[in-house]
């Protein structure tokens, strides 16, 4: 590991002030620098060009075990912890899946509200048509839900609410601060 640093950045210091700093020989790195490659690095640069290339054409999607069952496809086999090590040292990730959360249940009984604007998106003046959705963010210390109010007329957000769950209550505060900010007379 310390002669490979020295030999990729002995255009940048001298190979005697980099072996001290390093406490290594320069006569050990010299003779490391001779010597051939082993058969294990041939087959491990081979490896890395055909890893990168995986990795390149799934769109930096896959990790090691996908790269590991294409290599093999293929024709090469290795094992998946040596294509760990090649992509660590490659600098390669795989992407990780989106977090889906169910959030629907179709399967109730509750009654089911009919649908009063009929995908007539259009309002004539404000405070007349809202819609509401309930949207669930993956943060980094878990869900978050937000509840938000859309008016029709004017495209703009008159209400929304965040919480750690998603329920009725968090419509409720939504609608409870669109009622607020409008200043709107209460229902009867």
């Amino acid at each position: 590991m310390k002669y490979r640093f020295i030999a990729q950045h002995q255009q940048d210091y001298p190979v005697k002030t980099m072996c001290e700093v390093l406490e290594v020989s320069v006569s050990g790195y010299y003779t490391w620098k001779r010597q051939a490659p082993s058969g294990s690095q041939i087959v491990d640069e081979r490896l890395s060009i055909r890893i990168r290339q995986v990795h390149e054409a799934t769109h930096q999607i896959y990790g090691s075990r996908c790269i590991r069952a294409e290599l093999a496809e293929q024709g090469s086999s290795c094992g998946r912890k040596r294509v760990v090590r090649l992509m660590r040292q490659l600098g390669l990730q795989g992407r990780r899946g989106r977090y889906r959360r169910v959030t629907t249940d179709s399967e109730h009984s509750d009654p089911v509200v009919p649908t009063l604007l009929a995908r007539d998106f259009s309002a004539a003046a404000p405070n007349t048509k809202w819609v509401t959705d309930i949207t669930g963010i993956w943060t980094a210390e878990g869900w978050l839900y937000l509840a938000s109010m859309l008016d029709l007329f004017s495209c703009l957000v008159v209400g929304w609410a965040m919480a750690a769950h998603g329920d009725t209550d968090l419509v409720e505060q939504a609608l409870t601060q669109m009622v607020l900010l409008r200043r709107l007379p209460a229902a009867r």
